[in-house]
């Protein structure tokens, strides 16, 4: 299986952020640094199904765990900002999660061109 994305190697325990990863603007989601390139996409704070044009920069695996946990709906009427997004309860769990994972990381499950048609 392909690897799909690159590793980093783990600073020490109780180390402190390089002055590279302290450059990097922060997920506005988990926090973790932001590194340009596949591991990023765009969020529409409100639906764009519903006129949202806004959008934020974050991690793929962050933006597809909102999509995930919540309906459009339910983005529209009451988790139409960060502070909200943290605040639901499975995306709280999903953020205490990848805290741990490098900034570049991209969950391994099948993607849509790679599932098989039913």
């Amino acid at each position: 299986m392909p690897r799909l994305f690159a590793p980093t190697p783990k600073p020490p325990p109780g180390s402190k952020p390089t002055p590279a990863d302290e450059a990097r603007p922060a997920c506005p989601l988990c926090g973790r640094p932001m590194v340009a390139g596949p591991s990023l996409n765009e969020h529409h704070l409100m639906p764009r199904t519903y006129g949202g044009r806004d959008t934020v920069t974050m991690h793929r695996i962050c933006h597809a765990k909102i999509h995930a946990a919540l309906t459009e709906q339910q983005l529209r009427d009451h988790y139409h900002d960060i502070d909200s997004l943290r605040g639901h309860p499975d995306i709280a769990a999903f953020i205490r999660w990848v805290r741990r994972k490098p900034p570049e990381f991209i969950d391994g499950h099948a993607t849509d061109k790679r599932r098989r048609k039913r």
